[in-house]
């Protein structure tokens, strides 16, 4: 036979081949643990344009919540700012904006309304009087949220702009409300940075590990396991970052991890683009214990973009495994009810 009767024979066997590797092609569904409906300014794009969004990107379920601080336009800025750190002004606890949440879930229909879980967050941590407060939304909602937060507590240059104290995820006013959730069976999306910009180390461990230990019956989601863009403009990679978390995910089984943006780069994939081994092998290891965030605020034409970047990373892991990460994790930690 001659030689190009066999090339045609094998590039019709290849050719046969591809419809089969592209039915291999993982194509994942996605929960969002992470969204805010608002910005810093309480404004949003709307739930259509979040609804399009998640019909483009096949995300079925989002967790929804709103902005607990909101951003002043101070008489002596002549424009106004476009974020948070924008300018020197100020931001203050904003409650209503879970109004805003819920008049926005609660227009939709009833087939729409059950893939959005929302997420209790327009309380001041620092204030003892914030448990009360959650429980009266409670009461005037009944089985409308989900959890509570982002509870924003240490926040890189948010928490010296906020108005108040410094807020700690180990002070009195939030065991107050770690007993509530615990009552409640609320997850806590917890936003609690490790470290300053400044100290390669651990700084503010403490805060967020005394809050895992001492309540055992609360369930905890680390935000960014204490990262943030901030720090990360100011440090590099925390070397202390993986020894930590493993230690911390051995220790305390009511911890979860939210792998939103600030963790995809440096820490779960290399300068190359390519998935770093340790951090896959620590996904495998506790593979009920991460979930994704797309973190978005307010607008949602990205909100693909982000869950899609992290399907690299995913399919690098064990099919079943990423498949927990990218859709079934987050809700497996909503409240019992829910899950039924």
């Amino acid at each position: 036979m001659h030689w190009s009767h066999l090339y045609g024979a094998s590039a019709w066997a290849l050719l046969m081949l591809l419809p089969v590797a592209a039915a291999q092609a993982r194509d994942y569904l996605y929960s969002d643990a992470h969204l805010h409906y608002v910005d810093f300014f309480q404004e949003t794009a709307g739930m259509q344009a979040l609804l399009k969004a998640m019909a483009d990107n096949r995300i079925e379920r989002v967790m929804i919540s709103g902005i607990p601080v909101a951003k002043k336009w101070h008489e002596d800025e002549p424009k106004r700012p476009r974020y948070y750190a924008g300018d020197d002004a100020r931001a203050y606890w904003y409650s209503a904006t879970d109004v805003l949440v819920a008049a926005a879930v609660k227009a939709l229909p009833a087939e729409q309304r059950r893939r959005f879980h929302p997420f209790l967050s327009g309380f001041n941590p620092n204030d003892k009087n914030s448990d009360a407060h959650i429980q009266r939304m409670l009461d005037l909602d009944p089985g409308l949220w989900q959890g509570i937060g982002e509870v924003f507590t240490r926040h890189d240059d948010l928490t010296a702009l906020t108005a108040g104290d410094t807020p700690r995820a180990n002070n009195e006013a939030m065991t107050r409300v770690y007993h509530l959730a615990a009552e409640n069976d609320l997850p806590v999306l917890l936003h609690s940075n490790i470290t300053s910009k400044r100290e390669p180390n651990p700084l503010y461990l403490a805060e967020i590990e005394e809050p895992l230990r001492n309540h055992p019956h609360t369930r905890f989601i680390w935000a960014h396991a204490g990262t943030s863009a901030e720090i990360h403009r100011h440090q590099a990679h925390l070397e202390f970052l993986l020894p930590t978390l493993t230690r911390l995910l051995e220790s305390y089984p009511n911890l979860s991890i939210d792998l939103s943006w600030s963790l995809l780069t440096p820490y779960l994939l290399d300068d190359q683009g390519q998935p770093r081994q340790a951090w896959l092998k620590l996904v495998e290891r506790f593979p009920e214990r991460f979930m994704l965030g797309s973190d978005v605020v307010g607008r949602f034409d990205k909100l693909g973009e982000e869950l899609h970047s992290f399907d690299v990373f995913l399919d690098a892991l064990p099919e079943d495994v990423a498949r927990k990460v990218a859709h079934d994790n987050f809700l497996a930690i909503l409240p019992a009810r829910v899950r039924r």
